[in-house]
């Protein structure tokens, strides 16, 4: 889950599979290098296989052809991989990206957390995240709670600070309670309804 998934950060959910740095690339280079298509069999779907099997056989040919063949091969079957991969995520393929491109923190400590086989980092980096805004909106909230029955415009800054933050916190739990299962983009938050009890 990413940070904007539990409403962290203004940007769209990031992704990593279709940086040229990212696992799925990483793994694409691996599985050419050695020849062996199995490494890079588990980032696609079952059904993707003959078409990604194809591509790597292609490839293998194309690329003994010289240096700007094996290049141009070998970006084709990153191309492949990394559209069949996000396709089997519901996501689309808008192209590769730049090794080092930016995708925020989250990502990156999960990846370290995997690979150290430790969650601590990742817990406090979500926990000082969460605890951060929920400190920000609620200091918010405080500023703005106190005003005159007289000053509607005070008033209206106040429900506004409040349902901002009532949602945050809403989004924040809900998504904590949601399974991880796989890519989500994001959606809107559903309409808060007030009661009137």
């Amino acid at each position: 889950m990413g940070a904007a998934q539990i409403g962290l950060s203004p940007r769209p959910l990031q992704a990593h599979c279709d940086t040229l740095g990212g696992p799925v690339i990483k793994a694409a280079q691996k599985a050419l290098e050695a020849g062996n298509i199995n490494l890079v069999l588990i980032w696609v779907q079952k059904a993707d296989e003959p078409e990604i099997r194809q591509a790597f056989e292609k490839t293998l040919a194309v690329r003994k052809l010289g240096r700007e063949a094996r290049d141009l091969a070998d970006m084709y079957f990153f191309e492949t991989l990394v559209r069949l991969h996000r396709a089997g995520e519901g996501a689309p393929y808008i192209g590769l990206k730049p090794a080092g491109t930016d995708i925020g923190p989250v990502i990156p400590a999960v990846d370290k957390a995997v690979e150290d086989g430790s969650d601590g980092a990742l817990l406090k980096l979500l926990a000082e995240t969460v605890q951060q805004n929920v400190e920000k909106h609620f200091h918010e909230i405080l500023e703005t709670r106190k005003f005159s029955p007289d000053d509607v415009e005070a008033g209206r800054r106040f429900v506004k600070t409040y349902v901002i933050f009532t949602h945050y916190v809403e989004r924040i739990y809900d998504s904590a309670l949601k399974p991880a299962d796989g890519h989500v983009e994001a959606a809107p938050a559903p309409a808060h309804e007030h009661s009137s009890r």
